[in-house]
């Protein structure tokens, strides 16, 4: 079972009389009349992070992930709240030091104000982490319009890069390995982004699982398609350059996720200020494909028009 055979089948019917719960199918809760949004994410060593060899920077990857599902909804992130499960080794004093600078360095990064959590003792290390943010409203997911253009923002590919090179998969010069490395903890979150993506979003979702499987979250309640350009995926210098140099598949690496870049919609006749926005901001947003009917099949297609198979879309959480 999926994760949402699992939301659907079994607790769905119980948000039913709360509106902010927006059906279980959505990133966040959001309170309108109080003006609350709230997120919630778990993660466990062995599936959201390798080991805690560092736990500085898991604890930056997984406040970043976390406050990244507020920002791709127009939500400037506030509050957080931190509960984590570990023993005598994980929590040593050496590592809680580390955890707490780390958590410093964030905060000051991104206004941000640790405000509780909790702790208990376990062999099995997990942290979950609930953000909060206040907000008139949200870009929601389910909004996209036929015809409506895609875009990513930032560069899609490196942190799974950087997952490889942690899994001794891929052997890189120095230099290469700590920018991937780096790219793998410290996601680029466009916190600049928060107060103008609703000024051209019609939908949008954080890229968490994958480019293709949230893609297909972003629009599953509306039955669309959509067609992506791989040419106009856009991928930082260190990987194109790595790509071309060792013959690899582009698509493979832009499509396993941990991202955390911002996906979304916008009408065809937002692309002026979206590119004006863009420029200030100083964020960088690529149009890479629009969406279709639902007659039409969900593609990717290479630079001749071709369209390309892929056996997995991303990240797909099975119980």
């Amino acid at each position: 079972m999926h994760e949402f055979e699992l939301i659907n089948n079994y607790f769905q019917k119980l948000s039913k009389k709360s509106p902010g719960a927006l059906n279980l199918n959505d990133d966040v809760f959001f309170d309108k009349k109080n003006k609350l949004v709230v997120s919630v994410d778990t993660y466990t060593e062995g599936s959201h992070f390798i080991d805690f060899k560092k736990p500085d920077l898991v604890i930056k990857k997984i406040i970043r992930s976390s406050i990244s599902d507020l920002i791709c909804k127009g939500v400037k992130p506030k509050y957080y709240f931190i509960s984590g499960s570990g023993n005598k080794k994980s929590f040593s004093k050496s590592n809680l030091s580390k955890i707490s600078k780390a958590l410093n360095q964030e905060q000051n990064k991104y206004k941000i104000f640790l405000s509780g959590g909790d702790t208990v003792f376990s062999n099995k290390l997990s942290f979950t982490i609930t953000a909060i943010g206040f907000a008139n409203d949200i870009v929601y997911r389910n909004k996209a319009k036929i015809n409506d253009d895609i875009y990513v923002s930032g560069n899609l590919g490196d942190s799974y890069l950087g997952l490889l090179v942690l899994r001794n998969k891929l052997k890189l010069n120095h230099q290469l390995q700590k920018y991937f490395i780096n790219q793998y903890f410290m996601p680029n979150i466009q916190l600049q982004l928060t107060k103008k993506i609703k000024k051209f979003a019609n939908t949008s979702i954080d890229i968490s699982d994958g480019l293709l499987a949230d893609l297909d979250k972003m629009i599953n309640n509306q039955k669309f398609s959509y067609k992506l350009f791989l040419k106009d995926i856009p991928i930082s210098n260190n990987l194109k350059k790595l790509l071309d140099l060792k013959k690899l598949s582009k698509i493979k690496y832009v499509s396993n996720g941990d991202d955390y870049q911002v996906l979304f919609t916008a009408s065809k006749n937002k692309s002026g200020i979206i590119k004006k926005i863009a420029s200030n901001c100083r964020v960088k947003l690529t149009k890479i494909g629009l969406i279709q009917g639902i007659s039409k099949q969900s593609i990717i297609v290479d630079d001749k028009n071709t369209q390309i198979s892929l056996k997995k879309k991303g990240y797909l959480h099975k119980f």
